[in-house]
């Protein structure tokens, strides 16, 4: 390629705590109306003082150890001015040279991806603008709300690697367990930095994509800057550094305004709350509160034969990693625990997406079903067909399997006698076959398999043609 292209995502974390940042306020605004969940604290009234959500603290420092990053055990606030209608104060608490979290990485397809920072911020309000209106309306509910700002180095080379970092962070933030991570009602942002450069040369310019909220828009919002990038290097022309806003329906990004540089936002120590000390057995005590993460499933899945695309599938949902660990912990063979896989990312997944619920099914319902395969009770079709059964709640494998009358027939006379009627009504066939056209054995078997309703077991139907036809 004629350019490389060199990419940082910043990733905003809404931090899953019952109250905001610095004031006594409920935190969950999605199900609440404009401007309930506002304090004085929240709108910025004159003579107010914020007060640390300790909470928002030992998420911030779990969030680290999930990023494998370096904690500090000094941190403090800064304040960052900028004029915008959603900031009534004029400025957001921050924190800027000294915070919470260091360098880390993160691991994507092998690769490392290294994080320079993560501090802890206060969210904005947000603006809405009424379609035909000429003014602006602002709700409040979401100002104050503690944010995690987790910035990446720009190790990322293409929109492909941007999706999979974005997918992995909100990953490790969902197993940690310090936010909902609900994409479509913002609890995660992600702001993609952009600019291409020529193999070997210094950084360039680059254009920053803000607020996307879906892996789909980060790789498409990657792939239409860098596209723009390039038709303007290619012209001689210079690229601007700016933020960019993505539209969506267009499949374009637009410009928003001309992009600060540090000095620009006046950061000075917030005066208003002291800095934060930590102990390193303080530090010490939260890791131990983390969880089983990603990187170690991956690992748990792979070793016990799952596909990687299917681990991928799996981790995405924590029922169906209860389900698999479980699978694995009771020591099933690596056969059953490959079907269950097989299962989950496809006929659950599938059933999952049209009843938008939870998997209702334990190891036992399954397993049950899995022995009936094994004992030859059910064809490998029939068995999809029961499992569909079993989750919408019409019972246990065994008595779907009865009540659908696809249990396979296993009495070798009533084989004996499709397998007779088969031969008898082709003739010609049977010739052939004598003749050395062993394939038309399977037009038999077919035939057979029709006359048992899919019930009988193909290899036995060929075994017993060919042991008929040869007698």
């Amino acid at each position: 390629m004629k350019y490389e292209a060199v990419i940082g995502i910043e990733t905003h974390v809404q931090l899953k705590t019952k109250t905001k940042l610095f004031s006594a306020v409920g935190n969950d605004a999605r199900d609440a109306k404009p401007n309930t969940l506002a304090s004085v604290i929240c709108m910025g009234f004159p003579g107010t003082l914020p007060y640390l959500n300790q909470a928002a603290v030992d998420l911030a420092i779990k969030a680290g150890h999930a990023l494998n990053a370096e904690i500090a055990t000094f941190s403090k606030f800064d304040r960052k001015h900028y004029f915008y209608p959603d900031l009534p104060k004029g400025y957001q608490i921050t924190q800027y040279d000294q915070p919470i979290i260091g360098k880390g990485h993160v691991d994507i397809n092998g690769k490392k991806i290294g994080i320079t920072r993560a501090h802890l911020e206060e969210d904005a309000g947000k603006s809405t603008h009424p379609k035909g209106s000429d003014y602006s309306l602002v709700d409040f509910n979401r100002a104050g709300t503690p944010l995690l700002e987790i910035v990446s180095e720009p190790d990322i080379s293409s929109a492909a690697e941007a999706k999979a970092y974005a997918r992995e962070i909100y990953l490790l933030m969902k197993y940690a367990d310090v936010s909902d991570v609900d994409l479509y009602h913002g609890n995660m942002r992600f702001d993609v930095n952009i600019s291409l450069r020529k193999p070997g040369e210094d950084l360039g310019i680059r254009s920053e994509v803000k607020n996307l909220n879906s892996f789909r828009s980060v790789e498409r919002a990657t792939e239409y800057e860098i596209k723009r990038q390039t038709e303007i290097l290619d012209k001689g022309e210079q690229v601007v550094q700016e933020t960019r806003g993505w539209d969506e329906n267009k499949g374009k990004t637009v410009s928003q305004r001309g992009k600060e540089h540090a000095h620009d936002y006046r950061y000075f120590p917030e005066p208003d709350l002291p800095p934060i000390h930590f102990t390193k057995e303080y530090i010490s005590k939260i890791k131990k509160d983390l969880p089983i993460m990603p990187g170690e499933l991956r690992a748990k899945f792979s070793k016990a034969g799952l596909a990687e695309d299917q681990i991928e599938i799996i981790l995405s949902n924590s029922s169906f990693v209860g389900l698999m660990t479980e699978a694995i912990e009771a020591r099933l063979s690596s056969k059953h625990i490959k079907k269950i896989g097989h299962y989950l990312v496809g006929e659950v997944m599938a059933w999952m997406e049209n009843e938008e619920q939870d998997i209702p099914l334990g190891l036992e319902q399954l397993k049950q079903l899995l022995d009936m395969t094994d004992q030859g009770s059910l064809s490998a079709t029939a068995a999809k067909q029961v499992l569909v059964k079993m989750l919408d709640g019409h019972g246990d494998a065994e008595t779907i399997a009865k009540a659908e009358n696809l249990m396979q027939i296993r009495q070798t006379d009533e084989l004996d006698k499709i397998v007779e009627e088969v031969i008898a009504k082709h003739p010609n066939v049977v010739e052939d076959i004598k003749a050395g056209q062993e394939k038309a054995i399977g037009f038999l078997v077919g035939q057979a398999m029709s006359l048992s309703q899919g019930r009988a077991d193909p290899k036995k139907l060929q075994q017993l043609i060919a042991k008929k036809i040869g007698e």
